[in-house]
């Protein structure tokens, strides 16, 4: 088209999983939180401590230029005031300090003859990449980051990633500067080695911690949703976020492909605005997909949660059933004799893990186990755990639900096909087991009721990842096992309404018993 001039920033492709860069129209979304008169001040200051793309100081430094020109009326005075005293960043790698001060100052180097900053003395001007290493401890793990040796303790002409922001660089002392407002996209995770070099640990954290620390007025970051309902190493993280009515505005997208165009994060993506000195309740705007953003205005931390409740309507859901099934006034928790929890199984249920296959053929005495890929049999006096449950009835759930990836897609079946276990029967640590059930009957009842939406729902109120470990049931509330249980018995049961039908609808969708797991359930990095 004639005249069309692109964002460069919007065509750039992501380095790794680690340097997922930020669209210009997220960077704006998220700076449009802050009050305008920010912009309007000379004296505010601005810290990007993860710069990528620079996305973010551009537009920070554009805003203030904007408003301060009244004030400052001569253009080159006012653009080195606003670069060299109001706008700062800390690159994480080499790579992306060169790319941000091209897009902040207009050329790789702050001082090179194309730089519209004319005040500075060094090419690094005030985006940065202080020299940083791990720090080993004996076990083999970086202290500030947990990464591991193995991966990351390379010749120093390498990259590794000992991001500067949490590994020791305190930028109030490399800039000789306090800061009013940190925004910024950090790194998500690095490889810890396992899993056969697919496992990762979040590192997302360390940053939103160290920024805190920091007290600006305002802190922004865009980070993963699953923070919400903890995972590896994040629930001390979560307790204190849930726990920080300092922490005014959440916008969550259930898609991070809405936010990140071609970008597979399962769980979705979030970004906060953390207000230190006007603490309150939460603006949670959900978003999906082309739909109308759910908003309510509401606490972090339900009473009697212990994680996030997500979706603003999936709450007042929640709220009616515990409601009827004589919770406390106020409270998400069910009541200990009504929780369906109880009857689901820990992880490894009778020991075996995932990769145990038994023997192809039945010998007399053996039992048989459902595994990954098929049955096999073992012998029974080889089963350490789980006695109680070898000779009931039971129903067995893929501990890993099925997905496409890592990325989400709505409506979803939220666990994996379940079915029923007979008598003389175990599991590997492929599967959950829920019971133990008196027959046949009580287990076609369990099967019918884990199979309803409503059920499945609930289950993804708590469900941080694809992994579905026992804490997902929490708020399930137990039911009578003499019947087929169906939805349109339990929205009854609870009073759920038209609008609240259709939101469950558009979540869960309905379970085909006919479904092949197989291929699909695969276990996730960030789990129990």
């Amino acid at each position: 088209m004639t005249g069309h001039n692109p964002d460069i920033l919007t065509c750039l492709a992501n380095l790794s999983a680690d340097e997922v860069f930020t669209p210009p129209k997220l960077a704006s979304a998220m700076l449009d939180l802050l009050p305008p008169e920010l912009f309007r001040s000379p004296q505010t200051t601005f810290l990007d401590p993860v710069c990528k793309s620079g996305v973010f100081l551009r537009e920070i430094a554009r805003r203030l230029n904007d408003g301060l020109a009244d004030r400052m009326p001569d253009d080159q005075k006012r653009i080195d005031h606003i670069l060299t005293k109001q706008v700062f960043g800390l690159a994480i790698t080499e790579l992306t300090s060169l790319i941000s001060r091209r897009s902040v100052y207009c050329s790789k180097k702050a001082d090179g003859k194309f730089s519209i900053a004319g005040a500075f003395d060094s090419a690094e001007g005030n985006i940065r990449l202080p020299r940083t290493r791990h720090t080993w401890t004996r076990e083999g793990r970086c202290e500030f980051c947990g990464a591991s040796r193995g991966e990351y303790d390379r010749d120093q002409t390498l990259e590794e990633y000992a991001y500067p922001f949490i590994h020791g660089i305190d930028p109030r002392e490399e800039f000789n500067m306090k800061f009013d407002v940190i925004v910024g996209n950090p790194p998500y995770q690095l490889s810890d080695g396992g899993g056969s070099g697919t496992s990762a640990r979040p590192i997302y954290n360390f940053f939103v911690e160290q920024a805190k620390k920091l007290e600006p007025r305002f802190l922004m970051m865009v980070i993963p949703s699953r923070w919400f309902t903890g995972g590896k190493g994040l629930d001390e993280f979560r307790e204190s976020m849930l726990s920080d009515n300092r922490i005014r505005s959440i916008n969550d997208y259930l898609m991070a492909s809405d936010v990140f165009p071609g970008v597979a994060l399962k769980g979705g993506v979030c970004y906060f605005l953390w207000d230190r000195d006007n603490p309150g309740l939460c603006d949670v705007n959900t978003h999906f997909k082309s739909d109308p953003p759910s908003k309510a205005t509401r606490k972090l931390l339900e009473i009697g949660a212990e994680v996030f409740v997500r979706y603003n309507t999936g709450l007042s859901i929640l709220k009616k059933i515990v409601a009827n099934e004589g919770g406390a006034a106020k409270s998400v928790a069910l009541p200990d004799d009504k929780r369906f929890d109880k009857l689901v199984s820990t992880r490894r249920p009778f020991g075996l893990n995932s990769t145990f296959k038994g023997k192809s053929t039945k010998s007399d005495g053996d039992v048989s186990v459902y595994r990954k890929g098929g049955t096999g049999f073992t012998s029974r006096s080889s089963i350490t755990n789980g006695s109680p449950l070898i000779d009931k009835w039971k129903v067995y759930i893929g501990f890993a639900a099925p997905g496409t990836g890592n990325k989400d897609t709505y409506p979803s079946r939220i666990i994996s096909t379940p079915f029923i276990g007979e008598p003389g029967s175990i599991s590997s640590e492929t599967y959950l087991c829920i019971g133990p059930l008196k027959s046949k009957k009580q287990a076609e009842s369990v099967l019918s009721y884990i199979s309803c939406r409503l059920t499945r729902l609930l289950i993804l109120l708590h469900k941080p990842s694809q992994n579905t470990t026992r804490k997902v049931y929490t708020f399930v509330p137990m039911q009578t096992w003499d019947r087929v249980w169906t939805d349109e018995e339990l929205y009854a049961k609870y009073g759920v309404n038209k609008d609240e039908i259709a939101f469950i609808e558009s979540m869960v969708r309905p379970m085909d018993h006919t479904d092949d797991d197989s291929d699909e359930a695969v276990y996730e990095i960030d789990d129990e």
